[in-house]
């Protein structure tokens, strides 16, 4: 139906709320539904869903929602929590076949160490690595900074200063310095 055809009908509210609460009843985390599990080979796509992928999957987004709570990203727009990074590792460390392992940070992952060889990370930007507070320390030290550079003594001082190492060459004689001390 093209688009220009296509008119939204109204929602009948009755049919959407009329059906027995049961019916909307998800199954319980980490369970397959009961009876024999299917041939993956040779189940339906909705059965293979829900024998081998959501069992698995259901509690891992679960912790990923509950780690997300404590990062605090419901908060505000940016964050450094990564949620595809946490489900990765969640799921890497709650492999039924690396049941007796040790748990594995993110990056000592096998494909995702590979992964990263190929297609490497853009550092984390240091506004979400630090706390608000440690931001508004480093905000306001440079702000006294600049306020105290624009004062017209420490301006003058530092025109004198900038002078002096002119006259003088101090390069040259940090340089020869530096050169006497590496020959000892």
């Amino acid at each position: 139906v093209p688009l220009e055809g296509a008119r939204l009908q109204p929602l009948p509210m009755e049919q959407l709320f009329s059906a027995p609460a049961a019916q909307y009843l998800l199954p319980i985390l980490g369970e397959a539904p009961s009876g024999d599990p299917p041939d993956p080979k040779k189940c339906s796509p909705r059965e293979y869903l829900e024998f081998y992928i959501f069992p698995v999957l259901l509690p891992g987004l679960a912790a990923l929602l509950h780690e997300a709570e404590k990062e605090k990203c419901f908060e505000g727009k940016r964050t450094k929590f990564i949620p595809s990074d946490f489900l990765t590792e969640w799921l890497y460390n709650k492999n039924p076949k690396r049941k007796d392992e040790s748990f594995t940070e993110l990056f000592s992952i096998p494909f995702v160490k590979d992964w990263l060889k190929d297609h490497p990370r853009p550092p984390i930007p240091l506004s979400l690595l630090i706390s608000e507070e440690e931001a508004s320390i480093l905000i306001q030290s440079f702000w006294r900074g600049y306020r105290v550079r624009c004062d017209s003594e420490i301006q003058e001082l530092r025109q004198w200063q900038k002078k002096l190492r002119q006259e003088r060459h101090i390069t040259e004689v940090v340089k020869k310095f530096w050169a006497k001390q590496e020959a000892k």
